[in-house]
């Protein structure tokens, strides 16, 4: 059974920090890029970040450059989610998926997706 779990959400004040894992069993991992994706009531699903298999190549949204750093663990099945310097407009619903692909995908082509952790930035 294809499972992403994610954890590591919660509640933190504006300045803080979270570190968000994805840890991911029934699929060969290692064949898959990784992304961290985000829903807002009344906004669209927004990526976050990404992470390619192989070399690692990693994307962010303008939102989040240099506040937040994605990496991933091969031996262990994980991606990670650092999240830095949070701001209140970070609150979101955080999911992890994943794409049988090299590279990183537009949204609608991840094959397999978390139910996703909460994250809330108090001011």
């Amino acid at each position: 059974e294809v499972q992403l779990v994610e954890s590591g959400g919660g509640l933190v004040q504006a300045g803080g920090s979270l570190r968000l894992s994805c840890a991911a069993s029934g699929f060969i991992f290692g064949d898959y890029a990784i992304g961290w994706f985000r829903n807002t009531p009344g906004k669209e699903r927004e990526g976050v970040s990404c992470i390619s298999r192989g070399d690692g190549t990693t994307w962010y949204a303008d939102s989040v450059k240099g506040r937040f750093t994605i990496s991933r663990d091969n031996t262990r099945n994980t991606v990670y989610l650092q999240m830095n310097d949070l701001k209140p407009e970070d609150t979101a619903v955080y999911s992890c998926a994943a794409v049988r692909s090299y590279h990183c995908s537009p949204i609608p082509l991840y094959d397999y997706w978390g139910q996703g952790t909460q994250v809330t930035v108090s001011s």
